[in-house]
């Protein structure tokens, strides 16, 4: 999956706050993401976070 810094995704289970839009801050073994929502950041493993995704949104 080729995701890259500064994309949007959008998952299938939502945040406690109720969105489901994550902003992409940095990419590596864990992903750390930003609630649109809320700007909650949380980091979570690369495995987790690909099962997850439901849609990405390019940034540029």
């Amino acid at each position: 999956m080729d995701i890259k810094v500064g994309d949007v995704i959008v998952c299938k289970k939502n945040h406690p706050c109720g969105g489901c839009r994550f902003v992409v801050l940095r990419v590596g073994m864990d992903f750390k993401i930003r609630c649109e929502k809320c700007g909650h950041e949380i980091m979570v493993p690369r495995t987790k976070i690909e099962k997850n995704i439901k849609r990405v949104e390019s940034a540029f």
